[in-house]
């Protein structure tokens, strides 16, 4: 019999309030024979396929797309469906699926293509039922926007949604499920979203969607997205189907506390993967951080007497260390070296540990090095949600019987994850105030140490300062006077030809109007270059980020002025002595240095008005001041600028080697 044909079961598919009831979760747990506790998804999932096998369920034929580390496949299949086809691209994550295809595994008989999804062709010869996945996800991302704007369905891997449909018209299965990031309903003004629904329509599917929180579902982890299930216009005129109700935290049926971090991680290997404890730029800062906070612990805005970051001048991960009393914030598949969630025990969660915070079987395995397994792990949805979602189309799509209840959500009910969300802030808050009240150097900037002495310096083409002479960097000269409140640092170029002209001179100026603000001592900062040498100009500004960092802790010039959103504490002037006329590009530099033309998006024409150059030296001059270091954005770096506009962000040039826009050509 067809799994379609199965007797419709609607015991349980009812409205149903969202406190006062018996716990749903523990409902499920006690009609399987499961005891709570570290690991209970991994129990669930054994014991409800156990249940579904000894009461000969009928498998559901599923085919799998985008799988990547097989969240949805594991979760899927412990549900009562079973993947017969896998289709990922990513070599390494296909190893991964074919491991856990093997002889006696999760996945044992499905067959993993490592294949682009463009060149898929779907079983024609046999029935597929349910299709499962969801594209890559980094064009509608968070953290897509923050590197490189919202690009939606205009770059080539948003269209991928495309291929999904075109399997979905070839295979008609009775439905599907698609998952992807809930910024996908935002992007571009909301006509990829208005795109995607369409598609799915016109290929003949009546879908459903909603935003959910996994940590409502069980999964130690809030994580957000987007699920869509769909299914095929003519089931759909005999079936509805509503989400699953949440069976953890504040929306759930009796309020069942989340699944908390400390408890999911209890008794996973912490040394699996010998994590690194936490070195390096940052890494001595991460003990002081309170669990639950990130850098802005050591921001001004949050109280800390001696900051070292700019408030909101980082991604909210950057420093994040998990708390181990409630659910970690979203595991990243990809990140640099202080990309959080970190152990609370100040080093890097394990993959073992990682595993049990996306509820991944401790069982299934993830091939490859560190940050590969990391890498598919962060990238897939978590098992437990994916399980309470198969239930929910098991039931009420394919009307198979279950040992316990299921509960589902009314059509327009709403869900509180956002609501809380906007309300830690203010717990954040309190929590630094309690840290930074028990700290025991609480003093303000330190007075200067002794300043360093003429020194030579190599700046490299990746705008780094440093004094290996072999980095085949620019070499130049600088020297520092001043006391504790006033600072002056002179630079010239190591003798070229053409480089050094002591005809040509510039003083900066950094105003010290704000001075307060930037929670150091010095009130009067002077740069002084001689020479008309680009690299002498960046060479300077180096100098002084260095200094302060060394000096009062402070990260670098963009932790000292702030994120260029902002209004700018670093205020300076240029004045420039030559003994013949200033070149354009010179001339502009002197306007920038003042903060004409920075911090917003402009078309090329205006900055000639603002520079007061021609239109034809705009563009010069912008290729100029990215080989001096600054960064100039455009459409191309970032899509939400419009085409033709540019963004300077910053007065002073900011690129370093770790910079994202380093390696982006405007």
């Amino acid at each position: 019999m067809s799994p379609i044909g199965m007797a419709q079961q609607t015991l349980f598919d009812v409205d149903v309030p969202m406190s006062g009831c018996q716990d749903w979760h523990e409902q499920m747990l006690s009609s399987l024979g499961v005891e709570p506790g570290p690991a209970w998804p991994d129990r669930f999932g054994q014991a409800l396929r156990r249940w579904l096998t000894a009461h000969k369920h009928q498998p559901i034929r599923t085919l799998s797309l985008f799988s990547g580390g097989g969240g949805l496949d594991s979760a899927f299949h412990d549900g009562g469906f079973e993947v017969l086809e896998m289709v990922e691209i990513e070599q390494q994550f296909a190893t991964t699926l074919s491991a856990n295809a093997q002889q006696g595994k999760m996945l044992e008989g499905a067959v993993a293509h490592c294949i682009d999804i463009r060149e898929y062709q779907p079983p024609t010869d046999r029935a597929v039922d349910f299709i499962i996945g969801g594209p890559p996800c980094q064009t509608f991302s968070a953290a897509g926007r923050r590197a490189a704007g919202v690009k939606g369905t205009s770059d080539p891997r948003g269209t991928l949604f495309e291929e999904y449909v075109r399997v979905l018209r070839t295979l008609r299965p009775v439905g599907f499920l698609f998952e992807n990031v809930y910024g996908m309903t935002g992007a571009e003004g909301g006509d990829p979203w208005r795109e995607i629904q369409e598609a799915f329509r016109t290929a003949g599917y009546s879908i459903h969607f909603r935003v959910l929180d996994a940590a409502d579902y069980g999964v130690p982890q809030h994580r957000e997205r987007l699920f869509i299930v769909g299914l095929r216009a003519d089931v759909a005129v005999r079936l509805r189907y509503r989400f699953p109700c949440p069976t953890h935290g504040p929306d759930a049926i009796s309020s069942r506390p989340f699944y908390t971090a400390s408890e999911a991680v209890q008794g996973a290997d912490p040394t699996d993967d010998t994590p690194l404890l936490m070195r390096g730029r940052w890494g001595h800062l991460i003990p002081g951080i309170p669990p639950g906070l990130n850098y802005s612990f050591y921001t001004k805005e949050m109280g800390h007497p001696t900051p070292v970051f700019a408030w909101r001048s980082k991604f909210s991960d950057f420093m994040y260390k998990a708390d181990p009393a409630v659910p970690v914030r979203t595991v990243k598949a990809q990140g640099g070296a202080y990309t959080g969630p970190f152990s609370w025990e100040n080093r890097h969660f394990s993959t073992s540990e990682v595993k049990r915070l996306q509820t991944f079987p401790d069982d299934y395995e993830i091939v490859g090095k560190r940050q590969t397994r990391i890498h598919q792990l962060g990238n897939s949805v978590p098992p437990q949600i994916g399980r309470i979602l198969a239930l929910s189309i098991l039931h009420q799509v394919f009307g198979a019987t279950l040992p316990f209840p299921m509960h589902y959500l009314a059509e327009h009910q709403q869900l509180g994850f956002r609501t809380r969300k906007r309300a830690l802030t203010a717990q954040y808050a309190a929590k630094a105030q309690a840290a930074i009240a028990l700290l025991t150097d609480t003093k303000q900037p330190q007075e200067r140490s002794v300043l360093p002495s003429d020194e030579v310096r190599y700046l490299t083409d990746t705008f780094a300062l440093t004094d290996d002479e072999d980095c085949g960097g620019f070499p130049v000269r600088l020297s520092y006077t001043g006391d504790q409140h006033v600072l002056v640092i002179y630079g010239e170029p190591l003798m070229r030809d053409g480089e050094r002209d002591s005809t040509f001179t510039y003083t900066i100026q950094v105003d010290s109007m704000r001075s307060a603000d930037w929670n150091i001592p010095l009130t009067s900062i002077t740069l002084h270059g001689t020479g008309r040498a680009e690299a002498l100009f960046t060479s300077l500004w180096k100098a002084l980020e260095a200094l302060i960092n060394e000096q009062y802790g402070i990260d670098d010039l963009v932790q000292l002025s702030g994120y260029y959103q902002y209004n700018a504490k670093v205020r300076a002037r240029m004045e420039i002595t030559s003994g013949e006329p200033i070149s354009p590009q010179w001339h502009a530099l002197g306007k920038i240095v003042s903060g004409i033309g920075v911090s917003t998006q402009i078309p090329a024409r205006s900055f000639a008005e603002l520079w007061d150059v021609s239109e034809f030296d705009v563009m010069p001059i912008l290729h100029s001041l990215r080989k001096m270091g600054y960064e100039v954005r455009s459409n191309n770096t970032n899509p939400q600028i419009n085409a033709g506009d540019y963004l300077i962000p910053y007065a002073f040039p900011t690129l370093t080697p770790r910079s994202i826009q380093l390696r982006k050509k405007f």
